[in-house]
């Protein structure tokens, strides 16, 4: 049997911080929204400890290369990935919409984590603390349990002259 190395628990991240700078590197996402400060690994070695007060948003990126700000920041149409479909405003003015888990105590802790509305592009989940936020507004509830079905209607009772119809 062989011995797997453990997976990575460290993503690719861009951190965007409020004055609009930017620190590309690696970062534990367990430990996320936990702590007051982030522990980043950036790309030269270095380990980085940034306050959440801080941080506008951390983008997990599949490439730190592709572009990190997402090209579209609202849904084109209804999505239809499970969830609650937020509106998020910034305190600095900026907007943006987004899927978040249909858990109400996620958005109490220290911050939402969405998907963002263009799931293909460079940008797979992105990180918000509420430091950075002035505004939250649930648009919808996708994929939510539909009610119990209705019990079906008595048929009607058939006409005298259509009972026959298709009994022969």
């Amino acid at each position: 049997m062989k011995n797997r190395a453990p997976a990575s628990t460290h993503k690719k991240v861009v951190v965007l911080l409020l004055d609009r700078t930017s620190v590309k590197g690696y970062l534990n996402a367990s430990g996320l929204g936990v702590a007051q400060a982030i522990d980043l690994l950036t790309t030269d070695g270095e380990h980085s400890s940034i306050n959440l007060g801080d941080i506008k948003s951390v983008y997990f990126v599949r490439e730190f290369d592709g572009p990190f700000e997402l090209e579209r920041k609202t849904f084109l149409s209804r999505p239809k990935l499970d969830g609650l479909w937020v509106s998020l405003r910034f305190s600095d003015g900026d907007s943006m919409e987004g899927m978040v888990s249909n858990n109400l105590l996620d958005l109490l802790d220290t911050g939402v984590q969405l998907t963002p509305p263009d799931i293909h592009g460079n940008i797979s989940r992105v990180f918000i603390p509420r430091s950075a936020l002035a505004d939250v507004k649930v648009l919808g509830v996708v994929g939510a349990a539909r009610r119990a079905a209705r019990p079906a209607r008595a048929a009607r009772p058939a006409l005298a002259g259509q009972s026959k119809l298709f009994g022969e």
